[in-house]
């Protein structure tokens, strides 16, 4: 159902009527499967795999090839893995290099959401190796779709004694969050459907619920993120939902209670105002034993009050702009039966990854590895499979798109550290700080929203800018850089100090200004630019950083400051003009 704001739309998107007529999720998906005749399924059924963890692609440096050919184009499907906080063991990690050698591109990814997408996976393919993860327990069912997608929380065991504690509650949320019906088994594990034996029916259809998300789901996708300060390595104000963990105790180190943000969110659409990245605000606070509660009355505000005409106005962060911010947090009080404490007090101080080896609060050592664009290659995976195969702890995936070898044992550190060495793992930490912070979304050629190029291109763009910043001085200063091929925000792009939307292959957007600390978006200052244009429009502001900066100041901070371009705090302000260079420069 939907709520009667007068903003919403009075009739239902379409993506809507294929949900409502889907029976919980099936559709004819495991008909298409079977379906020999093309490399595709139904559009209809291409929207609802995406719940269980699936898009439909086609290989766009292939296309006119193919249609000049008379061909259909060169079809294939991207699966991810919902792996809460982005923990594998390695008996997984070693499956899902399995299956990127015999059954994808040959590649794995590793994406800001602490996720893995396999790309490249042919339609034949898809039941064996979804089967495949699930006999390791890994599952892709949520991982897309109109649903909580993977929950991410804080990765690094060496940062916070608490953060055992904040990823069973990460776990806790992915379970109880998940979907309910049994279509995911059905299609793509036994292989069993269940008819009723009278006429026909699907059985197992007519008596699945979903007791929170209720037949049609969510009207859109739906984040949910989990801090552990001093660090917003999560980018929490970027979730619809963020968890911001506060510890007690003289050392921090007893997790007593969560600050509650809500109305985050990365994604707009060109030349529509209405449209608009967001950062979440801070309602509250919840005792440890309530996330789940809270996180239910959140999600069921959203499904009952979300606008399921408009997908392009259904995020949280809409619903919340339309009614206010008290009158949500009044609903979600009223559907918790208690209130929100008030807010207590935190502060982060960091965004990105300490690479290299770190020991934990547990004793146990942790090696964390620059994975450029998030991208793990034939070198790389046979160097990580051999680490796997002798690893006593875990791998995790941080918010950066970078992979901890996490847990070592004392005894197995010099080992796993020949071995990274030997295969080039450990490469990244020579790079500057600039292409350490750096983070793309996969963008062409296997995405169809994709305007420009943002992971193959990123890093022939850093190659040019590097040498700005080394002539400036500044190769050892961290600066968040951040580039997206379409404006929907995969790679939070407007989170980034110097940040990147794709307008048309080879041309981009350029955003300056974040906050360093996740904590402000950035604010458009040139439009449409062509490389030799970004390279002369940034040359001269980081020169005049280099020079003008006060101790400590960040980039971000620094073209607010010096007049480039305005604050942006909120998604309303987001659109609008930069402001006028000062006579500083």
């Amino acid at each position: 159902m939907s709520g009667d704001n007068g903003k919403q739309s009075s009739s239902l998107s379409d993506v809507e009527r294929i949900k409502a007529g889907s029976r919980f999720l099936r559709g004819t998906i495991r008909e298409g499967l079977a379906d020999p005749l093309t490399g595709a399924i139904a559009v209809d059924d291409a929207q609802l795999l995406k719940f269980h963890g699936g898009y439909q692609q086609d290989d766009r440096d292939l296309r006119d090839e193919r249609r000049r050919s008379k061909l259909e184009p060169a079809y294939q499907f991207m699966v991810r893995v919902r792996a809460p906080g982005g923990i594998v063991t390695p008996a997984q990690w070693l499956t899902l290099d399995e299956l990127a050698r015999t059954s994808a591109d040959g590649s794995l990814r590793l994406t800001s959401r602490q996720s893995f997408q396999l790309h490249g996976v042919l339609k034949w393919d898809l039941r064996a190796t979804i089967a495949r993860m699930h006999a390791t327990l890994l599952s892709t069912l949520a991982a897309c779709g109109d649903v909580n997608r993977n929950v991410m929380c804080n990765p690094n065991p060496h940062a916070s004694a608490i953060h055992g504690q904040v990823y069973a509650c990460a776990q806790a949320l992915s379970e109880r969050l998940s979907p309910k019906t049994t279509a995911y088994h059905e299609i793509w594990l036994d292989g069993e459907k269940v008819l009723d034996s009278h006429d026909g029916r699907d059985a197992a259809a007519e008596s699945d619920a979903e007791p929170l998300y209720g037949p049609t789901y969510l009207p859109r996708k739906f984040k949910i993120g989990i801090a552990v300060p001093p660090s917003n390595d999560v980018d929490i104000f970027s979730q619809d939902l963020g968890f911001i963990a506060i510890g007690g105790d003289a050392d921090g180190a007893h997790l007593i209670a969560f600050n509650v943000a809500v109305g985050g969110g990365m994604g707009m659409t060109y030349g529509e105002p209405t449209t608009y990245p967001n950062l979440a605000q801070v309602v509250g606070s919840c005792a440890p034993e309530q996330l789940v509660a809270v996180a239910e009355a959140v999600i069921a505000a959203q499904r009952d009050f979300g606008d399921r005409g408009n997908r392009k106005h259904a995020r949280l962060r809409y619903t919340i702009e339309d009614r206010g911010v008290a009158w949500f947090t009044q609903e979600l009080n009223r559907r918790l039966g208690w209130e929100l404490a008030p807010p207590l007090p935190y502060a982060f101080a960091s965004t990105g990854d300490r690479l290299g080896w770190t020991r934990g609060v547990d004793d146990r050592h942790h090696l964390t590895l620059f994975v450029e664009g998030g991208r793990l290659r034939a070198e790389a995976l046979a160097g990580l499979a051999e680490i796997a195969r002798i690893h006593a702890g875990d791998f995790r995936l941080t918010p950066s798109q970078n992979l901890i070898v996490a847990r070592v044992r004392e005894a197995d550190r010099c080992r796993i550290a020949d071995i990274a060495a030997a295969h080039g793992l450990t490469a990244g930490e020579r790079h500057t700080a600039l292409r350490r912070g750096a983070m793309a979304c996969v963008a062409f050629p296997t995405c169809g929203l994709a305007m420009a190029e943002a992971e193959r291109y990123l890093p022939h763009l850093l190659d040019k800018l590097e040498p700005i910043v080394a002539e400036a001085g500044l190769q050892d200063q961290e600066i968040i850089v951040r580039m997206s091929g379409c404006p929907n925000g995969c790679s939070r792009p407007y989170l980034g100090e110097i940040g990147f939307t794709g307008k048309a292959p080879g041309r981009y957007n350029l955003y300056l200004g974040a906050g360093f600390r996740g904590d402000r978006l950035n604010c458009l200052y040139r439009e449409n630019i062509s490389e030799d244009e970004i390279l002369g429009t940034l040359r001269p502001i980081l020169h005049h950083y280099a020079r003008a900066r006060t101790p400590g100041e960040r980039f971000g901070d620094f073209v607010v400051r010096a007049g480039y371009v305005r604050a942006v705090a909120s998604g309303k302000d987001f659109h609008g003009e930069a402001t006028a260079v000062s006579a500083l420069a």
